[in-house]
C-alpha cells in the first residue's frame, strides 16, 4: 500500500460571502447606488444580495472601518454622509504620506515598472471607459506607483484613505465626465506623474504627487458646492 501523504491547507478558489458583500455595497456606495444619509435594514440589504444576516453585518463592520458607513444600534446602518471637514482631514492625510513615499519611491522603483505603468496611464483617457474600471485601475496605478516605498502599514493606510475620497472625487469627475478634454487631460495627468518619476529626483517626485492631491481636493471641493447648492435650491 502506497503510504498517504501528509494533509495539506487546500487553496480556496472563491471569496467569502463576506468579502463579496463587502466589495458590492462598497461599489454601491461609491457609485452613489446608495445616497450619503441614506439608511437601510441589515435584513434590506440581505434580501437584495440574497445573501444571510451574518455576511452583512460582517460586511458593513468593515465599511464602517473605512469610514463609508455608520452602524446604528439595532439592525440597521446609514450610509455615512459627505462632509467638508471629512474631506479635509483625508487630503491633509493624503499630503502628510502620499508626497514622502513618492520621494522614496522615485529612486527604487524600475525603468521596466515605469514602462509598465506608462502604458497604463494612457488608459485613463479613454472615454468609453466606465467609472468602475477607472478607479479599479486608477488605485492599482498609485500603488504600484508608491509601493517601492510603502510597507504593509503604509499600504493599509493608502487603501483606507483614498476609498474615502474616493467618493468625493468620483463625484467631482462625474460632473466634469461629458467633457472629452476632460478624458485626454486625467491621461496626461498621470504621464507627468512617470515622467518625473523616470527624473530621479526625490523632491520633483514629491512635489509632483502633493501638485496632483491638490488638483483632486480642489476637485471634490467644487463637487461638493455644486451638491451644497442644488440641495439647498431643491
Amino acid at each position: 500500500m502506497a503510504p498517504q501523504s501528509a494533509p495539506t491547507v487546500r487553496p480556496i478558489a472563491s471569496r467569502s460571502v463576506t468579502e463579496l458583500v463587502t466589495a458590492e455595497l462598497r461599489r454601491s456606495i461609491l457609485s452613489g447606488a446608495l445616497a450619503p444619509g441614506q439608511s437601510f435594514s441589515l435584513r434590506e440589504i440581505a434580501g437584495l444580495l440574497n445573501v444571510s444576516f451574518i455576511p452583512v453585518r460582517e460586511a458593513l463592520r468593515n465599511l464602517e472601518a473605512d469610514g463609508l458607513v455608520v452602524i446604528q444600534p439595532g439592525r440597521s446602518a446609514t450610509v455615512a454622509p459627505l462632509a467638508l471637514e471629512d474631506l479635509e482631514a483625508i487630503y491633509r492625510l493624503r499630503r502628510l504620506l502620499e508626497p514622502d513615499l513618492a520621494r522614496r519611491s522615485c529612486l527604487l522603483i524600475s525603468d521596466a515598472e515605469l514602462d509598465r505603468l506608462a502604458a497604463h496611464a494612457v488608459e485613463f483617457g479613454d472615454e468609453n471607459r466606465s467609472m468602475d474600471a477607472i478607479y479599479d485601475g486608477h488605485h492599482e496605478f498609485h500603488l504600484a506607483l508608491l509601493g517601492p516605498a510603502a510597507t504593509p502599514w503604509d499600504t493599509r493606510m493608502l487603501t483606507m484613505l483614498w476609498r474615502a475620497a474616493e467618493r468625493y472625487v468620483r463625484i467631482g469627475f462625474g460632473l466634469l465626465d461629458p467633457d472629452p478634454d476632460e478624458h485626454a487631460r486625467r491621461g496626461r495627468a498621470h504621464e507627468e506623474l512617470i515622467a518625473v518619476f523616470r527624473r530621479r529626483d526625490p523632491d520633483a517626485a514629491a512635489q509632483a504627487v502633493f501638485s496632483h492631491l491638490d488638483h483632486n481636493e480642489q476637485l471634490a471641493l467644487g463637487a461638493l458646492r455644486v451638491l451644497g447648492s442644488a440641495q439647498q435650491s431643491s
